[in-house]
C-alpha cells in the first residue's frame, strides 16, 4: 500500500469516528446546574453560558426540553419574570436537590478526570507514577 492509499484508509477510518462523543452523557444537566448555582437565569442566557462548555451549536429545543425535564425531576424551579420592561421570560433557579445532584456530578467528574489523566499519561508515553531517580 503506497502513502496515498494509506492516507485514504486512515481518513476513511476517522470518518467512521465522527459520531464518537468526547464528553460524558447528559453533560448539559451539570453545566446548567453549575450556571444556576452562580445566579438565576433564563434560557437564552443559559444557552450562551453552555457554549463555554462545548455546546456552541445547540438547538434551543434541546435546552428547553432539558430544562423542562430538570424541573420535573425537581432539580430546578422556574417562574415568570415580567419586571424588566421587556417581554416576560421564564427564570430558572437551582433547588436544594439540584445542588446535591451537582455535588454528585462533581465527585463523579473528579473520578472521570483521574481516569482521563491516566489515559493521557499512557497515551503520551509518560509513566503512571513518578519513578524514583535511578542516579541516586
Amino acid at each position: 500500500m503506497n502513502n496515498e492509499e494509506k492516507g485514504r484508509a486512515v481518513g476513511d477510518r476517522e470518518a467512521g469516528f465522527r459520531g464518537v462523543e468526547a464528553r460524558p452523557r447528559n453533560w448539559l444537566v451539570p453545566v446548567i446546574l453549575l450556571s444556576l448555582r452562580e445566579w438565576n437565569s433564563y434560557g437564552y442566557e443559559l444557552m450562551e453560558r453552555a457554549s463555554n462548555f462545548g455546546f456552541e451549536a445547540m438547538n434551543p429545543g434541546t435546552l428547553y426540553r432539558t430544562l423542562r425535564q430538570m424541573e420535573k425531576d425537581g432539580i430546578v424551579e422556574s417562574s415568570w419574570e415580567t419586571s424588566r420592561g421587556g417581554p416576560a421570560r421564564r427564570m430558572y433557579t437551582i433547588t436544594d436537590a439540584g445542588k446535591a445532584y451537582l455535588d454528585f456530578w462533581a465527585r463523579s467528574l473528579e473520578q472521570y478526570q483521574q481516569t482521563m489523566d491516566t489515559f493521557f499519561r499512557l497515551y503520551t508515553g509518560r509513566p503512571l507514577k513518578d519513578e524514583p531517580d535511578e542516579k541516586k
